[in-house]
């Protein structure tokens, strides 16, 4: 995620000294958020010695997009299709997953069923797209495969959406969407963090019930932590497990942390963070691998404007596993597990965003490899 904001006249002094190093030394890493490293305190991705993971297949590249998140679904015909939000554009880019082909676009700039401004976060379940976009501050959901509308919403409660998580509700769904609204601008432009006292409305969460061929909207109440441990400064994404009764959400706010907070569905702070002592550059995209034992990995990324690395937590402890890079893959905002079978990808496929520009994607077996993980049986 692209975006600016401001905290302190201390903040900004670390900020601008960490655009001075990027410009400096085209090898050094993107540590911008680390208000409590150094250039010196932080290695470049060559020198951690991350395993390097060759990218299955890297899309054509469209700077003028500006690509931000993809998610993935099987058509009834058994291809996989990639569909990412292209913020620049106003629309959807749709990638073949086995071979990165560009495929369609989809939509145009306004306010009207199938229009779009600013999407970012998207996410599929069974048919149906949600997108949720930042400058409509409303979510669509879209019946593929021909992204037909099926209906938009909550654009009464969210004043800066980003991203978003749908969990299974009997025959429904509950969506969880992060908001990262501020307090104004200061004379530079740069967005102002609200008090923590005001943060308390960083997650909104709805109950979506089938209603015909479209759905009923609950707006079941907004969550955020306002302690200053807890506090979600600036939101984007979020990813849930529900057998573990719990959320991690990525805490962007590169002044402060780079790190994922820990919530209950109910919204409720754990009362623990996961990745500052790993992360090195802004935490971004999130996903799960669930394994049929009730074990598996978090899969999270570090977007590291020349090398982006992909960490590894375990689902139970959230204890570090370790950490993969790509190849060519680098300043990656979201990402999207794919864990279903295809011809091209047996065991799966992780997809990244490259560079705001294209998508990546990685066999799950290779990944596995590279980090000797044990075998994981689909749920």
């Amino acid at each position: 995620m692209t975006r600016h904001s401001t905290v302190s006249p201390r903040a900004l002094a670390i900020a601008s000294l960490a655009l001075c190093i990027a410009a400096c030394s085209a090898s050094a890493p993107d540590t911008s958020g680390q208000a409590a490293a150094t250039a010196d305190d932080v290695p470049a991705a060559a020198e951690r010695a991350l395993p390097v993971v060759e990218e299955a297949f890297v899309s054509a590249l469209t700077p003028e997009d500006n690509i931000d998140s993809p998610a993935a679904w099987t058509a009834p015909d058994g291809r996989v299709l990639v569909i990412a939000t292209a913020k620049s554009t106003d629309r959807l880019v749709v990638y073949d997953g086995a071979t990165g082909e560009t495929l369609r676009t989809f939509g145009a700039s306004g306010t009207g069923a199938g229009q779009f401004r600013r999407p970012n976060g998207i996410a599929v379940i069974d048919d149906l797209a949600f997108v949720v976009e930042r400058d409509n501050h409303r979510v669509q959901v879209l019946r593929l495969p021909d992204f037909a509308p099926v209906l938009a919403f909550a654009a009464q409660d969210l004043v800066k959406p980003y991203g978003l998580w749908i969990d299974r509700a009997g025959d429904g769904y509950t969506l969880y969407v992060t908001d990262s609204y501020h307090d104004g601008e200061d004379a530079q432009g740069n967005d102002v963090l609200p008090p923590l006292d005001q943060l308390d409305r960083r997650v909104h969460r709805y109950a979506l019930r089938p209603d015909g061929e479209t759905f009923a909207v609950e707006a079941l109440g907004a969550f955020g932590d306002t302690t200053a441990d807890g506090a979600l400064r600036v939101v984007e994404s979020i990813w849930g497990d529900p057998a573990n009764d719990r959320l991690l959400i990525a805490e962007e706010d590169e002044t402060y942390a780079n790190e994922l907070k820990v919530y209950d569905l109910a919204g409720r702070y754990a009362g623990r963070t996961v990745g500052r002592d790993v992360f090195r550059a802004q935490a971004e995209g999130i996903m799960l691998k669930a394994c049929a034992d009730g074990g598996g990995w978090w899969i999270t990324t570090e977007q590291g404007k020349g090398q982006t690395a992909f960490h590894l937590f375990d689902r139970r402890s959230l204890e570090h596993v370790g950490a993969v890079a790509g190849k060519t893959v680098a300043n990656t905002d979201g990402i999207w597990l794919h864990d279903a079978p295809s011809t091209a990808f047996p065991d799966g496929a992780l997809y990244a965003v490259h560079d705001d520009q294209g998508l990546v994607a990685f066999d799950w077996r290779a990944i596995a490899q590279a980090l000797s993980l044990p075998a994981c049986r689909r749920p």
